[in-house]
């Protein structure tokens, strides 16, 4: 197990791409070797992907948007709609990578992996860069505060009237966009690596409050009860995500979006969401164009 955990560890870091060869069959239940550079940008991925029986999908480790299992299996919301959707489109399986949400992008385009799908909400200067399809997920954001909420933490407008306050985020993430498109100083902000590190930032007191999904704090809580979530935060935008692809595999994307519109249909799609915590519901009738005009 300690092996286990120092090889995840690892994986976090910028060098995940390089790591992720001769570490794909403990990340995932597949025994295949993802390698570097095998769905380029310039080759059909579609047809690369079918020959290969595999997708590589950058991911973080963020319940219940991701989840990499004790296995090393690869699940979570959007892993698992992503696995489902390549098997309508052919491709056997995915292969997960972990990587800071920072690091998302940059991989995608220097081709470490062909897709992300890891709850990385749509906003402005992401779809700029990446084509995503149509949203799998759409979600709220709330606060995870100290018991009680002694410092009345409710919305972006609390923070931003208290400069005393510190406000933890993943860095890259959604709610630092937020934060950062709101002009909150670089002074109230605290920079964490994953949810535990966040929690543990408030426990300790570097931090007044936790920025993130209502969903993947509601999910750290089933083990840490020392702390509050408090309502979704109603100044946040709508926030939604689906999986992201290079801009250069347009013809997969819209391959992709029609098989995830059937499968939308299904029971299966809403048994899978419901599984995860999330509506089924809220995905329907919202676009990827809606959600790209979320400013940051």
């Amino acid at each position: 197990m300690t092996n286990d955990l120092s090889r995840r560890a690892l994986l976090r870091g910028v060098g995940a791409a390089a790591l992720a060869a001769p570490l794909a069959g403990w990340l995932t239940g597949c025994s295949r070797t993802a390698v570097p550079g095998t769905a380029g940008a310039g080759q059909d991925l579609l047809t690369t992907a079918r020959k290969q029986g595999y997708l590589r999908v950058g991911i973080a480790n963020e319940p219940p948007y991701t989840k990499v299992e004790s296995d090393g299996t690869v699940t979570g919301a959007e892993p698992d709609v992503l696995r489902e959707v390549c098997k309508r489109l052919g491709i056997k399986d995915v292969q997960g990578i972990i990587t800071p949400y920072a690091s998302m992008i940059p991989g995608l385009k220097a081709n470490r992996w062909d897709v992300i799908a890891a709850g990385l909400f749509m906003k402005q200067s992401r779809c700029a860069e990446v084509a995503y399809s149509e949203p799998v997920i759409v979600s709220t954001e709330s606060f995870a505060v100290k018991p009680g909420n002694p410092k009345n933490i409710t919305t972006v407008a609390s923070v931003l009237a208290n400069p005393q306050l510190k406000i933890a985020v993943l860095p890259g993430g959604f709610e630092d966009g937020i934060l950062k498109t709101a002009k909150l100083p670089d002074a109230q902000f605290v920079k964490v690596d994953d949810g535990r590190s966040g929690i543990e930032a408030l426990r300790s007191g570097r931090a007044d409050a936790f920025f993130l999904p209502t969903l993947s704090l509601t999910a750290l809580r089933a083990k840490d009860t020392d702390f509050d979530i408090t309502p979704a935060v109603g100044d946040a935008p709508r926030t939604g995500s689906g999986a992201a692809f290079r801009p250069e595999n347009k013809a997969f994307v819209d391959a992709y979006n029609k098989e995830l519109a059937a499968f939308k249909d299904t029971p299966q799609f809403a048994a899978l969401l419901s599984k995860w915590g999330f509506d089924a519901q809220a995905a329907k009738g919202v676009t990827a164009a809606e959600l790209c005009k979320n400013p940051g």
